[in-house]
């Protein structure tokens, strides 16, 4: 892992200096939109018709010639804001909240964006050009570093402002759509175009005060990803990703186009449920509970959690079973769990599903969705968890004539997200793809499931008295009878007999794969052995490729982390939660396992059964459906014979 970058503090007092600028920006300012059409009919009006306009910034920034032959659009933003709570002279608590977050949002943009202009030079070719003398050879240059400003003022004013405005977020959200005013020709004019955007969209979406802080949250979030997305092919601005700056008093940080997110969980409206509650699916269960531990041990100071540097995290995971068997109250324990830990901890969690709602029927609206699926899931100062539910009608299969172009591009972000060339595993998130139908999931993206959970839900005798005592409910006096309810469900003994039963293979084509390499090569217990055994499946199944190896391996190497880690430990946070990495890192080493063969079989069988299961379902469904066809035409030529005759 990288070092940490050294940090060069804002000075308040500078900050504070450009409070003045930053005021007039938002106290009136004419723009001219070039990119975006305007939405909103009219100006605010000031809130007291007898004192007169406040003057309306100019740009006297040296250097920045901008000419405008168009008629200017007016934008008052204080006033606008001021207007959402309606005729009230006073002005409300969460409006004069948004004014002070974006002029403080503003000053710290207008600081950096400074910062940027010395250490880069252009402060000189600003100087050469207003007074004419700017070296001809050099107007490349200094056009792209006007450029990298801005960028990098935009950016960081919309980091700023959602960074300042998190503690005050409610649930609610509000889609504005993109961004579109981006201009880059110098930093004063970006700002102009973003907040006569973000005054378009005050105007058509704050209603009232709740609904002005999540505007202006969604805001900063897609003025954010806009400023992103243009500075990956932006020259000049390797100056700014490399610096590294912290505003003291807000403790915000500025690191590049990074986004600094104040440690903001989710508000939680889902019915948890107990693990006592989740009947049957035992090892699904126990990954489930121990997952939410091992992203537990996550350390905010370093952004690495030692269960990924030692290599027995679950990034991504896969839970498949038919309708009904408890994939959804699987989810609800798992956040229940983390969220419970995480309250007595102190951390923020947010917890996200990629749901059918994201795909959309515009051109990459829908890969925009699952980015900002990814990106918020995996901010690395929150404890995260994302689920995508019914993947199988979310993500769509590469080649299927019934996939959507909204599933496909969501498919593709899914893919680079957890498996890609920039994809960093720090330990703070998983994700859990869930499906009835998993053979519909594209291979490739089934294959970057690292961990797979069959949710077969009840299964003995004991799991069905216990689930029918479980949903009745207390409400009734019928006897239990000879049963000792819910012993069934005790969980060490339960894995154990689960985790032994896939010491032989449970499908039908596996199986035979494994008594003829046994009736070769006899028991697997040497490396040599194991391997046969992996490359007899491979030609079985072409699938089988060296991602199922991988995913084997880790899966082989959680098993090496076969504890659970103590309750006291989520229970009182000093005794584990609050050490330093080091010692969280030594004192899960000390709990490690050896790898054993029977744990390397255990795993093999376990992933291979799921890809010969998907196999044999994906094919029957093939030859379901063609069967049925042929049926209606044979239905469809009968008929019409019989119409002739």
């Amino acid at each position: 892992m990288s070092a940490p970058r050294d940090e060069m503090e804002l000075k308040e007092e500078v900050v504070r200096a450009l409070y003045p600028a930053a005021a007039a920006l938002l106290a009136g300012l004419d723009h001219t939109p070039r990119l975006a059409r305007p939405r909103a009919a009219e100006p605010a009006e000031e809130r007291s018709p007898g004192i007169g306009t406040r003057p309306r910034f100019r740009s006297t920034t040296p250097g920045l010639l901008t000419q405008s032959t168009a008629r200017p659009s007016d934008v008052r933003l204080i006033a606008r804001i001021e207007s959402v709570g309606g005729d009230d002279p006073i002005v409300a608590p969460q409006e004069a909240m948004v004014l002070q977050a974006l002029r403080r949002a503003l000053a710290i943009a207008l600081v950096v964006g400074e910062d940027f202009s010395a250490a880069s030079g252009l402060v000189e070719l600003k100087k050469a050009n207003l007074e004419g003398r700017l070296p001809t050879p050099r107007a490349a240059e200094f056009s792209e570093l006007l450029s990298a400003e801005a960028l990098a003022v935009l950016f960081t004013f919309a980091n700023a402002t959602a960074f300042l405005l998190a503690p005050h977020a409610t649930p609610q959200t509000i889609e504005i759509g993109a961004v579109e005013e981006v201009l880059t020709d110098n930093a004063i004019l970006a700002l102009h175009g973003a907040l006569w955007e973000l005054d378009q969209d005050i105007a058509l979406f704050a209603t009232d005060e709740p609904r002005l802080v999540a505007t202006t949250l969604a805001f900063a979030e897609a003025l954010m990803a806009k400023a992103r997305a243009r500075a990956e092919s932006a020259p000049r601005l390797d100056g700014f990703k490399a610096r590294a700056y912290r505003l003291k008093a807000d403790d915000f940080p500025i690191t590049g186009f990074e986004a600094a997110r104040k440690a903001r969980g989710t508000q939680l409206t889902m019915a948890f449920k107990k693990p006592e509650e989740v009947i049957g699916n035992h090892i699904a269960k126990y990954q489930a509970m121990r997952l939410a531990k091992m992203l537990m041990a996550y350390d905010f100071e370093r952004r690495l959690n030692p269960f990924a540097e030692l290599g027995g995290f679950i990034f991504t995971f896969m839970g498949d079973g038919k309708p009904g068997t408890g994939k959804t109250t699987l989810i609800q324990m798992m956040a229940g769990m983390i969220d419970g830990y995480c309250k007595v901890a102190g951390y923020p969690f947010r917890y996200q599903n990629l749901g059918i709602d994201n795909v959309d029927s515009y051109q990459g609206k829908s890969g925009q969705n699952a980015k900002s699926f990814i990106t918020s899931v995996m901010d690395p100062a929150v404890i995260g968890f994302g689920t995508i539910d019914d993947i199988d009608q979310v993500a769509g299969k590469r080649g299927e004539r019934g996939s959507s172009a909204g599933q496909q591009e969501i498919t593709a972000v899914l893919m680079e997200a957890f498996a890609g060339a920039n994809t960093v595993v720090r330990g703070n998130a998983t994700f859990g793809m869930f499906s009835n139908y998993p053979e519909m999931v594209d291979d490739a993206l089934r294959q970057r499931a690292g961990a797979r959970f069959l949710v077969d839900g009840p299964q003995t005798q004991d799991d069905y008295i216990d689930i029918l005592a479980l949903l009745l409910g207390k409400n009734h006096k019928i006897p239990v009878g000879d049963h000792d309810l819910y012993a069934g469900q005790e969980i060490k003994k339960a894995v154990a007999a689960s985790f032994e039963g896939h010491a032989l293979p449970h499908e039908a084509g596996l199986q035979v794969v494994w008594e003829k390499v046994a009736a070769k090569i006899g028991p697997l217990d040497t490396l040599t052995k194991l391997g046969t055994y992996l490359k007899a499946i491979q030609e079985a199944d072409g699938r089988f490729t060296g991602r199922a190896i991988k995913n084997i391996t880790d899966a082989v190497k959680v098993r090496a982390m076969d504890f659970e880690l103590p309750d006291e430990w989520m229970e009182k946070p000093d005794l584990f939660l609050f050490k330093d990495y080091d010692t969280k890192l030594a004192m899960i080493t000390d709990l490690r396992v050896p790898i054993t063969v029977d744990m390397v079989v255990q795993e093999i069988n376990r992933y291979a059964d799921s890809e010969f299961r998907y196999a044999d379902k994906s094919d029957e469904a093939a030859i379901e459906g063609a069967v049925r066809d042929m049926r209606r035409m044979e239905e469809a030529k009968r008929r019409y014979l019989g119409g002739k005759g």
